[in-house]
């Protein structure tokens, strides 16, 4: 069975990008796009509705949102195969359970306008830390257009442990799909006190971290297949601002998130949640356990 690419959208600027990019990310793929709006308006409106025997104004407006969405998509990708579903539920809850039968899921990183903005960005960071499959968050500018991509190729962080081989096959399969390059980038530092003991050797330890990152990128690198061409870099710093710098110009950056059993609360990392935050172009979450 095919797992569709899924969208979550509210009707706002940032989820219109979002479907313009799911809709071209499924073409790629060649899957279904699902396109899915979470709201609890039969809570919220339940005491009207009582009095009222029409329907929910907050649906009204849901099936105004999605059929928006469809259309749009129709104009972009008229061949695309698309279903639809209204969920009264919270959009975090809604969407992290979509994550369990979709290839990939599409959030904007923010929502509708006040109040509700900030809370759809905290419901795209939780999604992110939550779903069962890769989440794709969508940064950009300001009018409601898809990115246009940069064709600056795909970045991946690179990180340690087996999981990495996770990262590193989605990451290798988006630049393969879009025909660019991949570009798998190691962050390393120096601790200071080992760079400083004396001026004389001052370069050795920098020059011995460097190397072992070097050797750790060749060694995670080995896993992928001959295509796409792939550029090795590393750089010292901090993963978070090291990342953020190679991602300026790419098509998508791709980094990892650890998904572990024994912790109550889903965390995101300080990277992740840093580059989220900071990245202009679009950020993949792939999780691993």
């Amino acid at each position: 069975m095919e797992l569709p690419v899924v969208v979550g959208v509210d009707g706002s600027e940032p989820s219109l990008r979002a479907t313009d990019w799911a809709a071209d990310e499924a073409v790629l793929r060649g899957l279904p796009l699902r396109v899915v709006y979470a709201s609890l308006w039969e809570r919220y409106e339940g005491p009207a509705l009582a009095e009222d025997p029409g329907r929910p104004t907050e649906e009204v407006l849901a099936e105004d949102i999605v059929d928006t969405a469809c259309r749009r998509i129709q104009r972009r990708q008229p061949d695309l195969k698309v279903t639809t579903d209204l969920v009264p539920d919270e959009a975090e809850h809604a969407l992290v359970r979509e994550s369990a039968g979709a290839t990939l899921l599409v959030v904007g990183s923010r929502g509708r306008s006040g109040i509700a903005e900030t809370l759809l960005g905290s419901v795209s960071m939780a999604v992110a830390a939550r779903a069962d499959c890769p989440v794709v968050v969508l940064r950009g500018s300001h009018d409601n257009q898809a990115v246009t991509a940069a064709r600056g190729g795909v970045v991946v962080g690179v990180g340690d442990g087996a999981e990495v081989r996770t990262v590193l096959t989605f990451a290798a399969e988006e630049a393969r799909l879009r025909g660019v390059p991949l570009h798998a980038v190691r962050a390393w530092t120096c601790p200071a006190h080992e760079a400083v003991d004396h001026p004389l050797v001052a370069g050795e330890p920098a020059r011995s971290y460097e190397q072992s990152a070097a050797d750790a990128l060749d060694a995670a690198l080995a896993v992928l297949p001959p295509e796409p061409t792939v550029h090795r870099h590393t750089a010292e710093g901090r993963a978070r601002r090291v990342l953020a710098g190679a991602s300026r110009g790419a098509d998508l950056l791709v980094v990892g998130v650890r998904r572990r059993s024994d912790h109550y609360v889903p965390r995101l990392g300080r990277t992740v949640h840093a580059l989220l935050h900071q990245c202009v172009c679009p950020v993949a979450v792939v999780p691993h356990r």
